[in-house]
């Protein structure tokens, strides 16, 4: 039963995809067609298309989907607990220590390999 209200309440889905298609398309025709206005009105006028686009698009099945998705991240996101600042730059400390530390290494290798094919090449 709930498909069939689903069915139902998203039937519409391909016409406002078109719709959504149409404003984008009419977005870059018209900024295209204005490119002698200025950039501010152009931008402005871009902005209301996307927002309407988005508004649009939020009313078919998939931007449900993805809102509902956006959401879920958003609660996901207020779940992270933050370093510290200490611990913070204690972990940089330890980055940089291993990063001079393994650059050391690989310059070590290097000229002790360069130093063989001196050799071996005479």
């Amino acid at each position: 039963m709930s498909s069939a209200v689903d069915n139902k309440e998203f039937r519409f889905d391909s016409i406002k995809w078109l719709l959504v298609l149409a404003i984008v398309a009419g977005g870059i025709y018209g900024n295209w067609y204005f490119a002698e206005q200025s950039v501010l009105y152009r931008a402005i006028a871009l902005l209301v298309l996307a927002l309407l686009a988005a508004s649009v698009a939020s009313q078919t099945s998939k931007g449900q989907a993805t809102l509902e998705l956006a959401r879920g991240a958003r609660t996901e996101w207020r779940k992270i607990v933050w370093p510290t600042k200490q611990e913070r730059n204690q972990t940089t400390l330890i980055v940089v220590v291993l990063i001079i530390v393994m650059a050391l290494i690989l310059w070590g290798i290097d000229t002790l390999l360069s130093l063989a094919a001196a050799g071996i090449m005479g």
